[in-house]
């Protein structure tokens, strides 16, 4: 069963990791289809410098790997005779920085050179701190040389991190969710897509170069495979409040919307007073 959500599912955010990682990767093979034939999709990575505010005292996060070691007679390894048994000694070890990962389209004829940087934003990006400030000075960067950005925000924990000014957006268009495109042909303008909750999530146009047409990138069914490729079917209570919650409008169209789909129980009307009973 897919998502009971049209559009983004809330509940996702909380497994963000698993999800941006999904989103990165899904998104890559998406465009490695449909792009020009000189052109590549590869994932890149970028350091954490430190654990943003609200996610925990630990920047670092370790590698995960599960193994099945399956113990055969007659097989184990025994030391020579008369060989001495060495014993190691213990030390304290350092775990690997986090990482988040993005996406680069390169040119293979000229270089490798970069056309288009696409992000799926992560908290850290939209926390303040030293992470935060890392990724506007990369989002500066690309937005003043001839590489064209795009930025997917699915994820509404922290403030506002896109590029450009969320003032210059009419109110009705501040959504939980938005994506913008910043052409290299147009400085100084930005494309945003928003995304409200009980709305499908939008085909993006990406941009590559000058002369070639944008190709299109459908949010919908990274989100969708996403959801059935980690198997969140039955693992998310829909009858708690997401994590981060939802607020306003969001929050009551999503609970009249989970109540319709049976995901929780429907709200018991009111008792009538009686009458008054006459003297």
């Amino acid at each position: 069963m897919p998502s009971p959500f049209p559009g983004m599912d809330p509940y996702l955010e909380a497994h963000w990791r698993d999800v941006h990682a999904s989103l990165v990767i899904y998104a890559r093979d998406a465009l490695q289809g449909v792009l020009p034939t000189s052109l590549r999709a590869r994932v890149e990575e970028s350091v954490l410098l430190e654990s943003p505010k609200g996610l925990g005292d630990h920047p670092l996060f370790p590698d995960v790997r599960v193994v099945e070691y399956t113990s055969k007679r007659g097989l184990e390894t025994r030391p020579a005779a008369g060989a001495a048994v060495a014993e190691p000694v213990l030390v304290e070890t350092e775990a690997e920085p986090a990482t988040e990962t993005f996406l680069e389209i390169i040119d293979r004829e000229s270089g490798n050179r970069v056309v288009t940087v696409i992000e799926f934003l992560s908290p850290s990006n939209k926390s303040p701190g030293p992470n935060r400030e890392q990724y506007l000075r990369k989002q500066r960067e690309v937005c003043s040389s001839d590489a064209n950005l795009v930025e997917i925000d699915l994820n509404r924990f922290g403030t506002h991190a896109l590029a450009f000014p969320l003032e210059h957006l009419k109110p009705q268009g501040r959504t939980a969710y938005m994506a913008c495109v910043r052409r290299a042909t147009q400085r100084g303008k930005a494309e945003v897509y928003p995304m409200p909750l009980w709305e499908r999530l939008p085909v993006v146009k990406v941009p590559l170069r000058p002369d070639d047409a944008d190709v299109p990138l459908d949010l919908q069914a990274l989100v969708e495979q996403c959801y059935r490729n980690g198997a969140y079917e039955g693992t998310l209570d829909y009858a708690a409040d997401p994590d981060p919650p939802l607020f306003g409008a969001d929050k009551d169209w999503a609970d009249e919307w989970l109540r319709d789909k049976g995901l929780r129980p429907r709200k018991k009307p009111p008792r009538r007073k009686g009458k008054p009973k006459s003297r």
